[in-house]
């Protein structure tokens, strides 16, 4: 057995050493403005992916939401990560940030028109080892609420998930247009999602008769994905938590994209 264990991780360093992270920029256009996201995978291998929608944390298209992405797509996984803000909107600290995504997060319509055209340039990518008959959404932060928008804006996917993202939304009533399943992966200690919040997302999700999944992560807080995350208490990083939310992710598409 000790053999046989060796083996494995011995082919399994192999496996991440030829590795090869491939970055594509995609320009498009919405209502006349430029965007541009970027598609995230392993060039190294050749088989079709399933797509996975990415919407980062509210700093937007950065080294560190690359990195991310390419770590939840692995070599399972074509990702492409949205432009939530314009091309020309770039935040270069948080105050750029917060005012960034609480311009979209205060227009619901917007936010929705945004993240659904994303998805339709994903859809139409010619990439060849894409797998555009299986699309997933993710979103960390302010882009795990904007996946939850995307889901209650009626599209139909495979599944979305939220990572440390708001669960709010103007109008609770919206979920009945749900159509896709939704997992939620909350730090259990996360200030920026109350306890009162949780409660209305849960009946907001019974109401609508959602297939929904809400997991609480112990001790874990908001960003707990974010290896840059260090403000204890509040927005901090989890190792434990991160890999078992990143694994609670790919049991989720396993089953949705059967």
């Amino acid at each position: 057995m000790r053999k046989t264990l060796t083996t494995m991780m011995m082919l399994g360093a192999a496996g991440m050493a030829h590795a090869e992270m491939v970055t594509q920029p995609v320009a498009y256009e919405i209502d006349g403005e430029a965007y541009e996201g970027v598609l995230v995978y392993d060039g190294s291998v050749e088989d079709k992916r399933p797509g996975l929608l990415m919407v980062p944390n509210w700093m937007g298209m950065t080294e560190n939401s690359l990195k991310k992405a390419y770590r939840a797509g692995g070599s399972d996984y074509v990702v492409f990560v949205a432009d939530m803000y314009g091309k020309a909107v770039r935040p270069t600290n948080a105050d750029e940030a917060k005012e960034a995504a609480t311009f979209v997060r205060s227009d619901r319509p917007l936010m929705r028109k945004r993240i659904n055209a994303a998805l339709d340039v994903f859809k139409q990518s010619d990439l060849a080892v894409l797998d555009s008959s299986k699309m997933g959404a993710i979103g960390f932060c302010f882009g795990g609420g904007v996946v939850l928008e995307l889901a209650r804006s009626g599209t139909e996917i495979d599944g979305v998930v939220s990572f440390h993202g708001n669960l709010d939304t103007p109008d609770a009533s919206d979920a009945k247009a749900i159509k896709t399943p939704v997992l939620v992966l909350n730090g259990a200690d996360d200030p920026a999602v109350p306890a009162e919040q949780i409660r209305a997302f849960e009946k907001e999700m019974r109401d609508a008769e959602v297939d929904w999944q809400f997991v609480n992560y112990g001790g874990a807080v908001h960003s707990f994905t974010d290896p840059t995350a260090a403000n204890p208490g509040r927005n901090e990083y989890h190792p434990q938590v991160a890999a078992r939310s990143f694994a609670a992710m790919q049991l989720f598409f396993a089953e949705t994209m059967e």
